[in-house]
Parts: structure tokens; sequence; C-alpha cells
């Protein structure tokens, strides 16, 4: 696998992407029962925004770099704005939390990470990241492979976060079906949260109709674009599907859409969606 998370970290799919895993751990932890986190493509958990690979592209600017300073936000998006701050704590923005990173400051004492990552240099890092944090738990293996053999957790309740490379988009999609099979028959009542890229949605439309005849009684999927999807030669825009969502999280992202599409509209074509594909 040659995709280097760093090269585009921070960029707008970043900052959608982890605007709803936020709202979605913040829901589970409305409850005060414990809960496990697993990460099947995990990276390195820590990006540098100065180094080289992210200064190649500079994605970040039209990302978080949108965000970052901005006086003027919706209180929908200071949850996650607050977030990076936190790990910026001069006020300069200089580094960008991944997943693993801003699940484990989101989760709490008694709840449990658990992050896979293939690449060893990427597993390596995010090992010395955790080191001192009894919590986390890092499996160097292939995500999908781990979720047959890792689930149900313990803790019977929690999220599953499945945000692969998509370096072949369909193969990509038909290993999510297999994976998120195999899951629910082990672990039915688990939150199942699939980030995706969108260059056109026609390639997405197929994924959508199998999703919305599976195994999960409720399937809610929320889009941005930030500009139109008339080009497949470019990332447009992307989408999160969450099967089995908890409660009111529609309500959540409803609010939180909007001003996302508002800051981080790179055309006048930008748009958000939020649908049922199954339920409600």
């Amino acid at each position: 696998m040659n995709y280097r998370h760093a090269f585009h970290a921070g960029n707008f799919a970043d900052v959608f992407k982890h605007a709803i895993l936020l709202a979605l751990l913040d829901a589970l932890t409305a409850k005060d029962k414990p809960l496990c986190y697993f990460d099947t493509h995990a990276g390195r958990g820590r990006y540098a925004l100065d180094d080289e690979e992210a200064g190649k592209t500079g994605e970040w600017r039209d990302g978080i770099g949108r965000l970052f300073y901005s006086p003027g936000l919706s209180a929908s998006l200071r949850r996650y704005v607050d977030a990076i701050r936190a790990f910026n704590p001069d006020g300069t923005l200089r580094n960008y939390p991944g997943s693993p990173l801003l699940a484990a400051r989101a989760l709490r004492p008694d709840d449990r990470l658990v992050l896979c990552e293939t690449q060893q240099d990427e597993a390596a890092a995010l090992r010395a990241l955790y080191r001192d944090d009894r919590r986390v738990h890092v499996h160097q293996r292939d995500g999908y492979a781990a979720l047959n053999a890792l689930l149900p957790p313990l803790e019977k309740r929690g999220l599953v976060l499945i945000d692969p490379p998509f370096e072949a988009q369909e193969g990509e999609f038909a290993a999510i079906e297999a994976a998120l099979g195999s899951a629910h028959a082990r672990w039915p009542n688990g939150v199942y949260a699939v980030w995706y890229p969108i260059k056109t949605h026609r390639t997405i439309a197929p994924f959508h109709r199998r999703m919305a005849n599976g195994p999960f009684g409720e399937v809610l999927v929320a889009e941005l674009l930030a500009r139109p999807d008339d080009s497949p030669l470019r990332l447009n825009g992307c989408g999160m599907l969450i099967a089995n969502p908890p409660w009111k999280l529609d309500a959540t992202l409803a609010a939180l859409l909007p001003p996302l599409r508002d800051v981080l509209a790179q055309s006048a074509g930008a748009s958000e969606n939020l649908r049922w594909l199954r339920g409600e």
C-alpha cells in the first residue's frame, strides 16, 4: 500500500470526517457505560502540517486552515475546532490529530481503543504515541480481518470507524460490504461509520443501494461536496455512512453540515446532504 495520509492531513475531508466522529463519540459517551472504539485504518495518529508531506500538497489550508483562526464559528463547529486547538496550545496551527488521537481525547478512563494499521512505520508511531495509555491497543494487521477476530468487544457497545485509503474504489467498497456483513453477524448492535470519497455520485450509488438492503435496520448517510461532482479525476467531496446511528444523531448532523459546507466550499456548487437509506 502506497497511500500516505500525511499528504492529505487536515484537508476538507478530514474536517468533515472528524467533526462527525466527535459527534458520534459525544452521543455514545452520553451514557455512563464503557464503550470500545475500533479503528480499522488508524494511520499514525498525529500529523505535522509543516513537514514535507503535508507541505507538498497544502491541502490543509482549504480544510482546518479555514476554521482554526475563525472567530465566528457556529456552535455546531466549535466542538470540533476546540478539539484541534487542544493539540496546538500556543494558538498556532502546526499539528493535526488523526482519528485515534481525537477519539482518545474524547473517551473516558474506562473506555477502550483498538487501533489497526498495516504499515509498519505508522503502527510504530501509534505505539509510541500511546505507550503510556492503557486504554489503547495497537495492532499491526489488516483492519477488516481484525473485525472478524476481535468483535464483539467485551464492552458490548461502541463504534467502529472504517476509513480506508480507497486506492481501488470498487474493490474497497466490496471489502467494506463484506466486512460489515461479517461484523453485523458478530456484533449486530455496534455503531459502524464508513468514510468514503466522492468523485462522481454514480460510483457511490451501488454501495448505497446494497447498504439500503443490507443487514442493518437503520442506515444514515451524510455527505459534503466542496465542489460539484462533475469530474472523476479529483476528490470533489466525501461521505459518511453510519449504520445503527445513535439516537438524535441526525438532528446533530443537520445542524453541523450547513456551516461545514459554507466554510469548506471551493466553488459555488458546494452542497451537503443528509438522508436515511433505511429506517426513520
